[in-house]
């Protein structure tokens, strides 16, 4: 059986997040996929109430902000503790203590400095080798992502890291499972390389989020104000550079 996974997916639970843990599960089945991560900024989603169809994954997830970058942990059996003093070595325990898999999350999105990561060699469990956002800030944050997961045979896994609905599916990976289960989608993690695919996503998808941001933090005028100049910027890469 193959599976078509998003491993990297934001609700409204996160600070710059619109869509419900129920609208995500629509969108990623509108869009073909079996399952999609949750991964929101240092948090976790409520699915209270949330229907989860019997052919589709809701895969655990959470994305920790660290001092040397984003870290996801997947496939956890129990929330992992958040760090307080951000330390991705400890994120790292704190995930495999919980029973998931750490992965580096877009790592070379904003600097193509590989020493600074590596205290965490040994301990990784992948890489996020196609980020659909990354390219934006580095147009070769994934080259250097799949390099940096063949270098330290790290499993190589893709996500969206959509923030709208029109996002989720950008990225993801496909794998060979025995069954439709989260520990078959462990193994074939860890022992399966699997197939990553996506495309860049679109620059104006990270302006929305960055409005619906200012949204929750009630901004006021002057920094909607640049939001408006930076809006204008995505829309122009948009129509010039993809």
């Amino acid at each position: 059986m193959i599976l078509t996974l998003d491993l990297h997916v934001h609700s409204d639970a996160s600070f710059d997040g619109r869509l419900t843990p129920a609208e995500i599960i629509a969108a990623a089945r509108a869009a073909g996929l079996d399952g999609v991560a949750i991964c929101d900024h240092d948090t976790f989603p409520d699915l209270t109430g949330v229907s989860v169809p019997a052919d589709f994954l809701l895969i655990p997830g959470v994305e920790i902000s660290t001092d040397l970058g984003h870290i996801l942990g997947l496939l956890y059996d129990v929330p992992p503790e958040l760090p307080q003093n951000r330390s991705a070595v400890d994120a790292i325990d704190a995930i495999h203590a919980a029973g998931g898999l750490a992965v580096l999350a877009h790592p070379f999105q904003h600097s193509r400095d590989e020493e600074r990561l590596t205290p965490l060699i040994g301990t990784l469990d992948g890489v996020e080798v196609f980020n659909a956002r990354a390219a934006r800030k580095n147009r070769d944050a994934n080259d250097l992502a799949s390099f940096f997961a063949q270098t330290h045979e790290l499993a190589p896994l893709a996500g969206s890291d959509a923030h709208v609905a029109r996002e989720i599916g950008n990225a993801f990976i496909r794998i060979h499972v025995k069954e439709r289960s989260l520990s078959a989608v462990r193994e074939a993690f860890l022992y399966d390389e699997g197939s990553e695919f996506g495309l860049n996503g679109r620059h104006i998808d990270v302006a929305r989020s960055q409005w619906t941001k200012l949204r929750k933090q009630g901004a006021g005028p002057g920094k909607y104000g640049k939001w408006a100049l930076f809006a204008i910027k995505c829309a122009a890469e948009d129509l010039f550079r993809r």
